[in-house]
């Protein structure tokens, strides 16, 4: 059974996202004056999943998998080769100009970056304030003013903070506004991508557990990116792992960490270093061996199989289905 036709299946739970089937090829072109293309990037090449409302779902894996690209799909940030996105019923690539709008009120994202993702030349108060004046939620200045002061309190800062600069802040407290811009239009699923990578070890804490309240208080639905796998294991309830811009595997977040069962997952969470000086001395790691290769040119068959110990003949040869191994536990693997 596909991941679409578990989705049908399971109709009577509560899916706030359906993604079927989706790809993402950016196209390589050359010449100056008349341009052909040569080549696709294969960032995102057919996944499939769903989110329940309400939950946290982590997407791991290297640097270049596709992970940010599928939020940015997700986001209409970019526009999807194939496939289908829904949200709350709803084909999004197919929306109007005027429902597109109300879409990404309900739609949000907090980047990575805290330090390029304010605008420096505006007020603190005015950059959470923007969305509703753009979406015409709130006009009056004076309410304006009075929902940032919520926003700033409710995400952990003085109202005071309105009239600052982003230059005048931390990395912490700007990454607090972020939050405090997406929640601006009152949202019902964020993309946090990569939104704790850039802080160090104490704000992060702080910041994740700002998130949790947030999710808890007022049922929002997170799609998480991440490369930290401990924050990911704190914070998800099923996580997701991309490998090539294909996902490998995806299950409750507990079963994943204590049952990898394809062999790119087993390696990431080998590869998480154990505080424990004795035990990570003494333990045994498995090293994937060879590079990853190129998204434009991918190999045939399962895009791990090159560096997959456990490869057969037939990996090469047929792209593995993801499929349902035990109740709730996706895996793409011919071998498990």
């Amino acid at each position: 059974m596909s991941v679409a036709e578990a989705d049908q299946a399971q109709a009577p739970v509560d899916k706030i996202l359906e993604v079927s089937n989706l790809r993402m090829y950016f196209p390589i072109t050359e010449g100056v004056m008349i341009q052909r293309k040569v080549a696709d990037v294969k960032a995102v090449d057919d996944i499939s999943f769903f989110m329940y409302r309400g939950e946290t779902l982590g997407l791991v894996g290297e640097s270049g998998c596709g992970k940010t690209t599928t939020g940015r799909c997700i986001l209409q940030l970019e526009k999807q080769t194939t496939g289908d996105i829904i949200f709350n019923g709803e084909n999004i690539s197919k929306l109007s100009r005027s429902d597109m709008l109300k879409f990404r009120q309900k739609v949000q994202v907090i980047f990575q970056d805290p330090y390029s993702s304010l605008n420096p030349r505006m007020k603190i108060g005015q950059i959470i304030g923007e969305p509703m004046k753009v979406h015409g939620i709130i006009p009056d200045k004076e309410a304006r003013d009075r929902r940032v002061a919520e926003l700033l309190s409710l995400c952990g800062l003085s109202p005071q903070f309105s009239d600052r600069y982003p230059h005048e802040m931390s990395g912490g407290q700007r990454q607090r506004v972020g939050i405090a811009r997406a929640l601006a239009l009152n949202p019902e699923f964020i993309v946090c991508d990569e939104a704790v990578s850039a802080l160090d070890v104490s704000i992060q804490a702080q910041v994740i557990n700002l998130l949790e309240d947030l999710r808890d208080e007022l049922n929002l639905t997170y799609l998480f990116i991440s490369h930290d796998l401990s924050v990911i294991r704190h914070l998800c309830q099923r996580v997701a792992v991309m490998y090539l811009g294909h996902m490998v595997e995806l299950a409750e977040c507990q079963e994943l960490f204590d049952n990898p069962m394809h062999p790119y997952t087993q390696a990431l969470l080998d590869a998480v270093p154990i505080p424990d000086p004795t035990i990570e001395k003494a333990r045994e790691h498995k090293i994937v061996k060879g590079e990853i290769p190129s998204p434009i040119n991918p190999p045939s068959g399962c895009v791990f199989h090159p560096r997959c110990e456990k490869a057969v003949a037939g990996c090469s040869q047929a792209i593995p289905e993801l499929r349902e191994v035990t109740p709730g536990h996706w895996v793409a693997c011919s071998e498990v």
